[in-house]
């Protein structure tokens, strides 16, 4: 099979390497959310043990992973943008899309918090605060999956950023963590998945200011690319992946994954 060349987000930046699949490997596109919050380096493991197949993990942002797997550079594309998803499969691109697991996105932000927003729920009021305070807001602003989440909830705030951008709201263009740690560093607001908040390690004063609305769902599903459209994928291997992750053993792994004693993901295949 071809050598395929694939685009590594890290903490650190960008980062590209040549990924020379094979029938005992597998490419999954994914998310900087899975990978960083440590969960494929839990899990993982038990499924090579168990099936021999090796699987490089791509986590770049949701858009991007798509866009990756869309041009046939991935076997398994596993994110969080559930109509952008939808549209992948029904492009043709992919073969069926299921969901696996979820957890939920939570605001985090300075212990003084300037807006006031600590302590309820509604999203739309408190991003609307945000706004109106002028208090910083940082965003990836990188067509992430968070980041199309975070601009679906202020356009339902009826807050126009796009405006904004440059004054009180900044987008960094990059991975969860390096947002996090700007975000810690100005003092201001974030939206960020809790896996990430749980394994972000630089919190410093900052605290998790709105969480528990329904709004703030995050739910995670897993394709196979479509090998009838992209020659060179490992669709046995693929699927075999999808199917120990959609399984009892897979979704026991992905529950027994903790950090701090606090669960990151919540199995939900169906």
């Amino acid at each position: 099979m071809l050598a395929r060349l694939s685009t590594v987000l890290s903490l650190l930046g960008l980062m590209t390497m040549s990924l020379q699949a094979s029938d005992d490997a597998i490419l999954l596109q994914s998310t900087t959310s899975t990978a960083n919050s440590g969960l494929y380096d839990a899990i993982l493991p038990t499924f090579i043990e168990t099936s021999g197949t090796r699987v490089d993990v791509v986590a770049v942002g949701t858009g991007q992973a798509i866009r990756n797997a869309a041009n046939g550079d991935g076997d398994v594309l596993l994110v969080h943008a559930k109509e952008a998803e939808e549209a992948f499969v029904a492009s043709g691109d992919g073969v069926e899309r299921f969901d696996v697991m979820y957890n939920d996105f939570v605001i985090v932000g300075p212990p003084n918090d300037p807006a006031g927003i600590a302590g309820t729920q509604d999203v739309a009021g408190s991003l609307a605060l945000i706004a109106t305070s002028d208090a910083p807001f940082v965003s990836r602003g990188d067509d992430s999956g968070t980041h199309r989440k975070e601009r679906a909830l202020w356009a339902d705030a009826g807050v126009d950023v796009d405006a904004a951008s440059g004054t009180w709201y900044r987008e960094t263009g990059s991975g969860m963590g390096a947002t996090l740690n700007i975000a810690v560093g100005m003092d201001a607001y974030a939206l960020t998945d809790r896996g990430s908040w749980i394994a972000f390690g630089n919190k410093r004063e900052h605290d998790i200011l709105l969480e528990g609305s329904d709004a703030l769902f995050n739910q995670y599903g897993v394709i196979l690319v479509n090998p009838e459209k992209h020659a060179d994928v490992n669709a046995a291997g693929g699927q075999a992946f999808i199917d120990w992750l959609l399984g009892e053993e897979g979704q026991a792994a992905i529950a027994g994954y903790t950090l701090d004693g606090q669960q990151l993901f919540f199995p939900n295949a169906r």
